[in-house]
């Protein structure tokens, strides 16, 4: 059983209607900033398309599906405010956040 950052009182209406997004163990288990972000095309109608991640993961990690899980965006907004201005950006869209703050640039090829 997962030990969560916050309880389910401690989130705030921060994004609503967001919708679902993926996210690491690292952000939502061990409270871990969003370092690395990307939206891709949404697999459902609830599915933001967002995923989140501390950018640490290894694929070793990720390749084990207990170490992920799916909440809301606004969850993950609360437990990461930094990434709430980033929300509206369109499918397709990679961020990373710049070492020592609470922004995030988008990562080009």
């Amino acid at each position: 059983m997962k030990k969560f950052i916050l309880q389910p009182d401690q989130i705030r209406s921060l994004l609503p209607s967001k919708g679902f997004a993926l996210a690491t163990d690292r952000i939502t288990v061990d409270g871990a900033p969003v370092g690395y972000m990307y939206r891709s095309a949404p697999m459902n109608n609830e599915d933001s398309g967002w995923r989140f991640f501390d950018g640490t993961e290894s694929l070793e990690y990720m390749a084990n599906n207990d170490n992920s899980g799916v909440y809301k965006v606004n969850t993950i907004a609360n437990l990461d405010p930094a990434i709430i201005p980033y929300m509206h950006m369109a499918i397709g869209v990679r961020l990373e956040r710049i070492p020592g703050t609470n922004k995030f640039c988008e990562v080009v090829d």
